[in-house]
Order: C-alpha cells, then structure tokens, then sequence
C-alpha cells in the first residue's frame, strides 16, 4: 500500500461528440459501501481531523478500482454527551450515499464531546439500519475507530454483533487510536478477529504532525478542481442545494492543511464523484436511454429554459465535453504528481507517524476488495 501522502491517476475522459448520438456509458462495476463511526469523545479530535483531511485521498484509492465501482459511504459516530443516552450515545450523521459532498459535510459537523464509548452498539445499529448493497460479490466494509475499552456495553455483546456482521456480509474493522501494547487495544483486536475483518492501531496525535510533500502540480489541480463546477448542470429540486454545497465543500478543503484541496481536486475530476440525482451531465454520462425531454420544465437549469428544445441536447454535450477535458487535464498532472512524489519519498525515512488513520484505512480496503474479486490497475 503506498504512503498516505500518495494520489492516484484518474482515468481519462476524451471530449464527446455533439452529435445526437447514444453516449457511450461506463461499463458498471461492483458496489463497494464503506461506512465510518468514529468515536467523538473528548480525545478524540485527531481521529475526526485525520478523516477529514483524508477522505479525499481514500476515495481516490477506490477509484483505482477497474471497472470503477459504485461507490457509498455512511458515517456513524458515537461516545458523545450531546447525544440521545437512549441510543447509547450513537448518531447515525449520513445514510448511505454517493454524494461524496454530503459526507465531507458531515465530517465536517462534527464535534467531540465526553461520554460512553459503546463500540456494539454503534456497530450492531449500523450493520442492522443501513439498506447495505445485495450480492454476493458485494464490498460491503464497517470501519470502527475508538480509543476507550470496547466493551462498555453492557446489553450488546460484541460476539453478538461479529454474528450479525457475518451473517449479513459485512466486514468490521476496527481501529484503536492510541499505543499497540495499551490494554484497551485487545478488545478490538479480537472484534475485528471475530467479525473477520481487520485491526490496526494509529497514533492519532503524531499523525497531524506529518509532513505533506508539496509538489509543483497541486495549484493547477486545485485551481482545475474548482473550474470543473462551471461544467455542472443541476437540476430538481435539490440541484440548488447541491451547487450551494459542493462550493462550500471546496472551501473547506481550501482552509485544510496538506493536500487535501488537491486530493479533492482529483476526486471531482475522477470516476467516482457522481450527482447524477441533480446534475444533467452525470445523469446524461450514466443513464441508459436518457431523455432531456422527460425532465419537468421547471426542474430545468435557468440555462436550458433561455435555450430553444433543440438546442439543449447540443448545450448538454457541449459542457460535458468541457469538464472531459478537464478531467483529462487533472490526471495528466496528477500522473506527473505521482512520479514526483514517489522520487521524493525515497529520499525521506519513514517514522511511525506515517501510519495515520487513511493509511491504515485504505490498506486494509485494498486487501479486502481484492478479495472480493476486485482488480487495482497501477
């Protein structure tokens, strides 16, 4: 597994016709839900930083993923005062989604707080709750992060919830944020062992003290990275709210340390940031038989209303030929940022702050989707 530092190449997209012909569409890949709970106890504020910093970078991980797969996320988080006692300090913050704006946002909400760290019982309700994808080649992963003892509660077992796990096809890892040999690490090592995932430990604290390596690529990704929002079409009733977010998710990754405006800036321009529910572009690139003229009128973009019917289609594919050729922009240099990092990384020693917490994440996600069957090109 690389180091945490190190992006993917994106795949290429070349300009489309604007012709009336079929668009040719993605060949479908297998369905991958990664859900996050993260403990938000007082301590905890490197954990929750660390993910937000690296949601970016894992994500661009996934997308090495051939064919590219669709992709949902959730996000749990649990051990905090401010929560309902009669849920066992859990919140559900986002359901499954593939709106990888919504998830950023809800990281970004959250806030640490003191209280019982209940590691079944946010596990046993996001195993039970979430509509997990059906299939027997599904990628279906938990991942729970925590630092306090994880046999706190006392009416949910964690033999009980590792039963549920297997028996729905859901892989729990687990995550101890503090030392290896501290005592509490043993209940999520064999939680993990039992539920058959993986455990790894992290040094939440030392991570944020790793150095990022700047390369002479990341401007002009992040700058690419906002540009392709003028390609957007949104529509429906949610399209407005989703511009309005994905702008404020810019402008967090934006005020982040490291890399992370430049891991994003991948991402968007990547196989896996889709709004096909409110974009026309991403529903026109991944629906079968897509027909403008079934969209209400009033669902419509103020820039198709001015246009003539004729002219929509012709408008549609003339953007979607502008952000293709942002996006074969964006992997050209990140296939140049790729290289750079990986010289320079050889010149620097490693040190235990390097297993952060997407570094422990992203390993044990390849190693699990590769047993499902799933292939990551270089």
């Amino acid at each position: 597994m690389r180091a945490a530092i190190l992006g993917v190449a994106v795949a290429i997209a070349f300009p489309l016709a604007l012709s009336a012909a079929p668009l040719p569409l993605a060949e479908q890949g297998k369905s991958v839900d990664v859900v996050l709970a993260l403990d938000t106890s007082n301590s905890m504020d490197g954990l929750i930083d660390s993910a937000k910093r690296k949601l970016w970078a894992i994500v661009n991980d996934l997308a090495k993923i051939e064919p590219a797969p669709t992709l949902r996320v959730a996000l749990y988080s649990y051990g905090n005062n401010d929560y309902d006692k009669n849920k066992g300090w859990v919140r559900k913050d986002l359901d499954l989604t593939t709106d990888l704006d919504e998830v950023y946002k809800s990281l970004y909400a959250l806030r640490t707080r003191g209280g019982n760290e209940f590691v079944a019982r946010v596990s046993r309700d996001a195993i039970a709750d979430l509509k997990w994808a059906e299939g027997n080649d599904v990628l279906r992963l938990l991942f729970v992060c925590g630092n306090e003892s994880a046999n706190q509660d006392k009416d949910v077992s964690l033999s009980y919830v590792a039963e549920m796990a297997k028996n729905k096809g859901v892989i729990v890892n687990t995550i101890f944020c503090g030392p290896a040999n501290h005592a509490d690490a043993v209940g999520y090592k064999e939680f993990a062992k039992t539920a058959g995932g993986r455990y790894a430990n992290i040094d939440q604290d030392k991570a944020k003290s790793v150095a990022v390596l700047k390369t002479p690529f990341d401007e002009e990704i992040q700058k690419l990275g906002v540009s392709i929002n003028s390609t957007y079409c949104w529509y429906g009733p949610k399209g407005a709210a989703a511009a309005t977010n994905q702008v404020a998710q810019d402008a967090n990754a934006g005020k982040a340390a490291g890399d992370v405006a430049t891991e994003r800036g991948i991402t968007k321009a990547g196989r896996l940031y889709k709004n096909a529910a409110c974009d026309l572009i991403d529903r026109m690139e991944t629906e079968k038989d897509f027909d403008l003229k079934k969209i209400k009128e009033e669902d419509l973009p103020e820039e198709l209303k001015k246009l003539k019917a004729e002219e929509r289609m012709p408008f549609l594919k003339k953007k979607a030929a502008e952000r293709a050729e942002i996006q074969k922009k964006v992997a050209e240099l990140n296939a140049n940022r790729v290289k750079f990092i990986e010289e320079e990384s050889k010149k620097q020693p490693k040190s235990e702050a390097d297993k952060a917490f997407d570094e422990a994440l992203r390993a044990m996600i390849k190693e699990q989707a590769e047993s499902k069957g799933l292939t990551f090109k270089q």
